[in-house]
């Protein structure tokens, strides 16, 4: 299934999810302008390795953990980017208009933290480098399915050759995707993505979504006053 939008118009200009998407892009295309040799050396340098955490704490450099926080912008390739940065486009929007500009951006982090944090449980010796932004849009997705369980999400919905867009309901939409990473993660056989980051990431936006301070909803506007107004006694 891929989303292609939401009916839930949000009040405010997600000017943070927007600046989220904008830095990815850039990170990205500079990515791609470097040769083939450097773009590998990039990711290396920058993605996240479980195996440089598993050090006594002493030890552990400023460099590793700036790497939770970098690969947090760096992805694999052209559709790594685009899904994520779509899924974040559809659902990051609300959940900034829920919030507030500051405290989603802290929200945003703090769920990409999480979901490496649940990564490096799983596998605290990998040398495989984690990259991509899934891991905190997950704590959007989390969110969204707190928030807004009956926004109808416009999705393409494929089976085989065939494919059809169809209004779903986000706690649908977003209650197979966590069920489908949730099966992945567990099997030993799927490698190269990072299942338990999503995981781990869709647990804590539900989690902070429940606890953070949300603006208030506007009241409804006052019933528009013409020149008849029926009587309560009236038939």
């Amino acid at each position: 299934m891929i989303p292609l939008g939401d009916e839930n118009r949000s009040r405010s200009t997600p000017i943070v999810n927007y600046a989220i998407i904008g830095v990815n892009l850039l990170v990205f295309l500079y990515q791609i302008m470097l040769p083939p040799n450097a773009q590998d050396a990039f990711i290396l340098r920058y993605g996240f390795a479980a195996s440089d955490f598993t050090t006594p704490l002493p030890s552990l450099s400023a460099y590793a953990i700036l790497t939770v926080f970098t690969s947090m912008f760096i992805h694999a390739d052209i559709l790594h980017i685009l899904g994520n940065m779509l899924f974040l486009y559809v659902f990051g929007d609300n959940i900034e208009d829920a919030l507030g500009h500051a405290q989603y951006g802290i929200f945003y982090f703090v769920c990409g933290i999480a979901a490496t944090a649940a990564q490096y449980i799983t596998d605290p010796y990998s040398t495989m480098v984690a990259i991509g932004a899934s891991g905190a849009i997950s704590g959007v997705l989390g969110a969204y399915f707190v928030l807004y369980p009956y926004a109808r999400i416009r999705t393409i919905i494929t089976l085989g050759f065939f494919w059809w867009i169809a209004r779903v309901p986000a706690i649908f939409f977003l209650g197979i995707w966590f069920l489908y990473q949730l099966l992945y993660a567990s099997t030993p056989e799927v490698s190269g993505v990072a299942y338990w980051a999503h995981v781990g990431g869709f647990v804590a936006g539900l989690i902070l979504i429940k606890i953070l301070p949300k603006r208030p909803r506007p009241l409804p506007p006052p019933p528009q006053s013409g020149y008849y107004s029926p009587s309560p006694y009236s038939a």
